[in-house]
Formats: structure tokens, sequence, C-alpha cells
């Protein structure tokens, strides 16, 4: 891959956090109720004690807000959009797939192969289900391999998760079979690069920079209005 096409995946990437990671984030902090949680009164107190060193309605605002926004809620919005990204990133490499099931389809970097590759986006993101699914879709391009009279190797198969690093036992299921590339590898046998990963996630720090987003000023403005809603209620 060159390094043209290495610098385009990068802002792909870039404007995907760009044009809905991060108004989806926002959106989300922004609409949170004390409503939405699922409290349990007696971790509350514990945790807002553990994390500020009191119970007040702030603090246990602070308790109540910082999980969600910083890691439920953002997790979520990343896999329930993943696809948009692998469609910018197959539109970018030049490598999308007229293919059923598959994502991708490249030239390894590294054995210089063509893989056919479906994309995952974390390391614990399919079930049991999601298995059958992918091995059904390899399965059936082995058929298609055979009628069409196409090179294919069982190894030329691939699932490519795009990040983390310890997979999942379903995961493991389909590496009994077929490769399953995860995080720095997988984007190794993309780019050729075996730091591209950590550029390209540092990439997505930067786009919080470059669109000038106060993202700690609307975390504590969330913080006062669920501290509100909590002295209102008389507390939890």
């Amino acid at each position: 891959m060159t390094e043209e096409q290495k610098k385009a995946i990068i802002e792909s990437g870039k404007n995907y956090f760009r044009t809905s990671i991060i108004p989806n984030h926002i959106r989300n902090l922004q609409k949170l109720r004390l409503k939405d949680f699922d409290i349990n009164p007696f971790l509350i107190n514990y945790l807002s004690a553990f994390l500020c060193g009191d119970t007040t309605p702030q603090s246990m605002a602070k308790a109540l807000v910082y999980p969600r926004i910083l890691g439920t809620s953002l997790n979520t919005s990343f896999g329930q959009n993943i696809q948009i990204f692998i469609s910018q990133l197959a539109e970018i490499a030049g490598c999308a797939s007229g293919i059923d099931g598959i994502d991708i389809e490249f030239v390894d970097a590294l054995d210089g192969r063509k893989k056919y590759c479906q994309c995952k986006a974390g390391p614990q993101t399919i079930n049991k289900d999601d298995v059958d699914t992918i091995l059904g879709h390899f399965k059936r391009l082995i058929g298609k391999a055979r009628l069409d009279r196409m090179a294919l190797q069982m190894d030329d198969m691939i699932v490519g998760v795009l990040y983390g690093d310890r997979i999942s036992a379903n995961y493991k299921t389909i590496a009994t079979t077929y490769p399953v590339y995860c995080g720095v590898e997988f984007w190794e046998h993309l780019t050729g690069d075996k730091s591209f990963y950590y550029q390209f996630a540092k990439a997505f720090g930067e786009v919080v920079e470059e669109e000038g987003i106060d993202g700690s000023a609307l975390i504590m403005q969330k913080v006062s209005d669920i501290a509100k809603e909590i002295k209102e209620k008389g507390g939890l």
C-alpha cells in the first residue's frame, strides 16, 4: 500500500469520527437525564465517595455521567456505525468486494496473496450466530472459487478485527479454520506498516482538537444538570 493510500485511510477515519462518532457522542451526552440511569443506591453512594471523597449530588452525578459517556455510550456508537467506516475504508483503499459476505479484498502486504476479508469492529463484537454466518460466507466463497477456477487457499479467507489484541472464544472458533487478524496484525497485513495501527489510533484524538471541541465543558455541564435533578429528587 502506498503512503498516499495510508494517509487517505487516516483522513477517512478522522472524517468518520467527525461526521458519525462525535455528533452521536455529543447528542447522547446532551440528552442524558437522571431517569436514563439504572441506579443501585448502594453502589452509587460508594462510587461517589470512592471517586470524589463525598456523596454530594455533584459527586453522585459525576459517578453516573463519567462511565456512561466515556465508556458505554461511545462503545455502542462506534459499534453501531462501524459499517460506515468499513465502506469508506474499502473505497479509499480501492479494495471493495462484490462478493456476498466479504467486506474488502486486498493483496496481503506480508505474503503477497489476495485476501478476502470480513471486517469486525473489536475483539468481543461477535456472538455464536455470527460465527456460523461468517463460516457460511467463506464456505460459499470456496464453492464460487471452484466454479470460477480461482486460486483460493484456506488462509486467503480472513476475519479482520479493527482493534484489540485478545480475541473472544467465538473468534477463536473461526481461527481454527481461517486466520483472524486483530488490531496491529490486521493493519500490518493490509498496509505493510507495523506502526500504522498506532498512528491511526492517535489520529482520532486529533479530530477533537481540530474541531475545537471542549469535551470537558460539555461533560461538566451535564454533571451539573444531573446533580440538579438529584437535588430536586431529594437524593438517591
